[in-house]
């Protein structure tokens, strides 16, 4: 799994939010299902070259956000999925990885939540029969 997960060490983006982000991807698309084991902390570490506590810190907020259950003696797994995302009209899982990718390189170019929903909304607004559409006032 580690080598699908990589950092960039020149990123203005932080290690562990690069992780935390990749995980999550990796997650939502269904390329990790629920119960699958995660690498040590030492060993993704040691794989990533970063610090233990870094990878720590993605596994600890990936666990907030319920992507992740830390689990006595079988270690870190990826969680079962919420029942909304089950449902029938629940988001694509490649949309939500695309969105988490879209974010993750947003910040890693340093750009701003404001100015990112700028550009999606510009790219709605120019999309093929979408013109009608009156703008949001997030795309505003």
């Amino acid at each position: 799994m580690s080598a699908r997960i990589s950092v960039d060490l020149e990123s203005p983006v932080p290690p562990y939010e690069q992780i935390r982000g990749q995980v999550s991807a990796l997650a939502a698309s269904g390329v990790l299902s629920p119960g699958d084991r995660l690498p040590t902390i030492r060993m993704l570490a040691a794989d990533l070259g970063v610090a233990p506590g870094t990878v720590a810190r993605a596994y600890k907020e990936l666990e907030a956000e319920g992507t992740v259950t830390a689990m006595r003696r079988r270690g870190t797994v990826i969680a079962p999925r919420p029942l909304e995302t089950r449902s029938v009209q629940a988001t694509p899982p490649e949309l939500t990885a695309a969105v988490e990718n879209l974010l993750t390189l947003a910040r890693r170019h340093g750009i701003s939540g404001p100015a990112l929903l700028q550009l999606l909304g510009t790219a709605l607004r120019s999309a093929p029969g979408d013109h009608q559409r009156t703008p949001t006032t997030l795309e505003q």
